[in-house]
C-alpha cells in the first residue's frame, strides 16, 4: 500500500521559499566581483539550485522513505549554503541583514517541518 502524502511540489510553502532564495541569490551573486564568476558565486548558485530540485525530484517519488532521503539531500544543501554565504559576509560581497538570510532562516525552518510530517508518515 502507497503512503499518503503531498505530490505537488509547486503548492508547497518550502519549494516557493527555496525558489524565492534562488532567484534572491542570482541577483547577489551578479554583484559579486568578476572574479569570483567561476568560484564562490558558481558554488552558491548550484547549492540554491539544489534545494528546489531535490525537494522536487523527491515529490515525484514512489515512497515517503525516498521523498526523505531527497529532503535530507535539500537540507545538505541549505547547510553548505549558508557556510557560502557567511563567507560572501565576510568578503563584504553581501551585506549581513540581506534579505537571502531571511529566505535561507525559512527556507530551512519550512524544510525540517516537512520533513518531520514526511517522517510521521513513515512511522
Amino acid at each position: 500500500m502507497k503512503e499518503k502524502f503531498v505530490r505537488s511540489h509547486q503548492r508547497l510553502e518550502a519549494w516557493n521559499v527555496s525558489m524565492d532564495l534562488v532567484t534572491e541569490l542570482y541577483r547577489a551573486v551578479a554583484k559579486f566581483p568578476k572574479y569570483e564568476q567561476y568560484g564562490l558565486s558558481s558554488q552558491i548558485r548550484r547549492a540554491a539550485v539544489s534545494v528546489p530540485a531535490n525537494i522536487a525530484e523527491g515529490a515525484a517519488r514512489e515512497s515517503a522513505k525516498e521523498y526523505l532521503r531527497f529532503l535530507t539531500i535539500s537540507r545538505g544543501s541549505l547547510s553548505e549554503l549558508e557556510t557560502e554565504l557567511l563567507i560572501a559576509k565576510r568578503l563584504e560581497y553581501i551585506e549581513g541583514e540581506s534579505k537571502v538570510f531571511e529566505l535561507l532562516d525559512k527556507s530551512s525552518y519550512l524544510l525540517n517541518g516537512l520533513m518531520k510530517y514526511i517522517r510521521s508518515l513513515i512511522s
